[in-house]
């Protein structure tokens, strides 16, 4: 009887963590495969129209296919998202190529860059570097938690020398959506 329990308690653990984008990621961005599926769309999407106007034309070869392919391909490079994990004490942002990460418990600098994209660029004690677009922590509360738990660590260990103020603005900006949609949920507001 307890080796069955066990047997099912295990299937149901790796279950969970087969889901998990990686192993020991405590969180991540939960809109990252819709928007990931849309640029891959999006893609197919002009290398079809491409090809089909080519074919219609009675001029599509093997060069243009080529083509085509190679302009569908970049456009989901551009489009794809980088997908971003965090777990205890650090926080990843995965592009097509490689993976960033820093540690959010030695985080020293924190920087808003505004424009067209507005990023938030971390960087920690060991010179590790991450850009992040702000929206995905506001639309994931688990991520913003992860992070600011590592920075309040750093924090209280008096490394965080430049950028409170900007985390301060994004962790009120969280609380409050949140709070919202609790309310918005419960029929209060």
């Amino acid at each position: 009887m307890g080796r069955r329990s066990m047997v099912r308690a295990g299937a149901r653990a790796r279950g969970t963590a087969a889901r998990r984008p990686w192993h020991g990621a405590l969180a991540w961005d939960r809109g990252w495969r819709r928007e990931a599926r849309a640029a891959w769309c999006w893609g197919f999407a002009l290398g079809g129209v491409l090809a089909g106007a080519d074919l219609a034309r009675g001029s599509l070869d093997g060069p243009r296919a080529a083509c085509w392919t190679a302009l569908a391909a970049a456009l989901v490079a551009v489009l794809r998202p980088a997908r971003i994990t965090a777990g205890a004490g650090w926080l990843a942002t995965r592009g097509l190529l490689r993976e960033r990460r820093v540690r959010t418990d030695l985080l020293t600098r924190v920087r808003q860059v505004d424009g067209v994209a507005p990023r938030l660029v971390l960087c920690d004690v060991a010179g590790n570097r991450v850009e992040l677009d702000p929206r995905v922590l506001r639309a994931n509360p688990l991520l913003w938690h992860e992070l600011d738990a590592g920075v309040r660590r750093a924090r209280e260990r008096g490394l965080l020398r430049e950028g409170a103020a900007v985390l301060d603005a994004l962790g009120e900006r969280v609380d409050g959506e949140g709070a919202r949609a609790v309310l918005r949920a419960s029929g209060v507001e």
